[in-house]
């Protein structure tokens, strides 16, 4: 169960993220209101990365092909604007 939420945690943040014009243009920024103890393995995996004050993580290219992985896996349609 520990990766499916892993999975489903990075499909969430893909999913309700945004681009921003002073990141680089293969990352993508989402808060992070998801537990913390999914977000340290996430970001161990250098899936996401950002501070542990912030509120927001950005989502690494790495962490951005994953999810889009899982969208197939889990039957979700591409509902982000490129």
């Amino acid at each position: 169960m520990k990766k499916e939420i892993e999975e489903l945690t990075i499909l969430l943040l893909y999913l309700t993220s945004w681009k921003e014009e002073d990141i680089p243009e293969t990352m993508r920024r989402s808060w992070k209101g998801y537990s913390f103890d999914v977000l340290n393995r996430l970001k161990d995996d250098d899936y996401i990365r950002g501070g542990v004050k912030a509120k927001s993580v950005y989502l690494t290219e790495r962490g951005i092909d994953e999810a889009k992985q899982l969208m197939e896996k889990y039957f979700v349609g591409d509902m982000i604007d490129e």
